[in-house]
């Protein structure tokens, strides 16, 4: 490990905004915010929005900036990407941003039910060839809604023509709520300025002739159907992320 990277861990382990209790430790006790996030960490009652596989956390500072009157808390595995929007915040006293270092898969462990009114998940790896894998799979749902308020909105901004046709396919086959369905976004009659935030690298696809798609959708409690259907490949190389073939 490069001694840039070791620096940004040995960094994050100061900010009070970043928490990275492992899975090990978690089997020993419970997180000490999870179910108190309102009323131990945050001390109000706005509302909880969770962005999984944030990265650098630009969009998580992002909406933070915009929307005082919510916390949001950003989640990825990488901590060397998460550290820039991690040391943003702090540097900039921002009290309703949190950033926690772990899988989504064991956020049941950090939030308790009912918790999150919010899910975004932006510009993440469509993972072709891993039905189980893509953050909007029926799967991941199910784990969404073990903290998801029913009723609560899940966001989806993607580069990925797999990604967005897939989720507006399993949407539709589960009949949630659709509040806001494009597949360019920025050509689009969506007017909303939580929409108006780019990170770096939408930026860079946008440069590159790319469009950006978008989904929002009401969650619900109902059984859910996991689509059985082919789509085409994505054909385009996209930032940090390998071509599938």
């Amino acid at each position: 490990m490069g001694k840039n990277k070791l620096k940004k861990f040995s960094e994050m382990e100061t900010f009070p905004n970043v928490f990275q209790d492992s899975y090990k430790e978690l089997q020993t006790r419970t997180f000490e915010y999870r179910g108190k996030w309102a009323s131990d960490f945050f001390k109000n009652d706005n509302p909880i929005v969770v962005e999984v596989g944030c990265g650098k956390g630009e969009y998580t500072v992002g909406l933070a900036k915009k929307y005082p009157n919510k916390n949001f808390i950003g989640v990825d595995i990488k901590g060397s990407r998460m550290w820039l929007g991690a040391k943003e915040s702090v540097d900039n006293k921002m009290i309703n941003v949190v950033f926690i270092r772990t899988h989504v898969e064991l956020l049941n462990l950090f939030f308790d039910k009912n918790e999150i009114s919010e899910i975004w998940i932006t510009f993440a790896d469509p993972q072709m060839k891993h039905t189980r894998r893509r953050l909007t799979s029926t799967r991941f749902m199910n784990h969404y809604r073990q903290y998801l308020k029913e009723g609560g909105l899940v966001h989806l901004k993607t580069d990925s023509n797999f990604l967005y046709t897939y989720t507006d396919i399993m949407v539709h086959e589960n009949k949630f709520e659709i509040e806001e369905n494009t597949n360019d976004l920025y050509n689009s009659d969506v007017v909303d300025d939580i929409l108006s935030i780019r990170t770096f690298y939408e930026q860079q696809w946008l440069d590159r002739g790319k469009t950006i798609k978008y989904l929002r959708w009401v969650m619900h409690y109902n059984g859910l159907v996991e689509p059985e259907v082919e789509i085409e490949p994505d054909d385009y190389r996209s930032f940090g992320r390998s071509r599938k073939e």
